[in-house]
């Protein structure tokens, strides 16, 4: 059985964030991963080559600040902006 129209809440999408706030939010996530990051791999990697360090900490870093982090922070975003528009 599917709800009729009038029963179904209307919300209007709320807007994309300006391509500034999202290279804000980007940099938010990427530089404290790749910090860690490096922290993290530098005491086995001393040895490895550059580009072979930076290959693998941007396999590591690039699918975790896409798939989990930035999306977190961009619903974060949107939560205090909504809390703003709606005082």
């Amino acid at each position: 059985m599917t709800a009729s129209p009038t029963t179904q809440p209307t919300r209007t999408p709320a807007a994309a964030p300006s391509i500034h706030v999202r290279a804000v939010i980007t940099w938010l996530a990427i530089f404290p991963l790749v910090s860690v990051g490096m922290l993290l791999i530098a005491p086995i990697s001393e040895s490895w080559h550059p580009l072979l360090r930076a290959f693998v900490l941007t396999a590591v870093v690039v699918p975790l600040a896409v798939y989990v982090v930035v999306p977190r922070l961009l619903r974060a975003y949107g939560a205090l902006m909504r809390r703003r528009a709606s005082r």
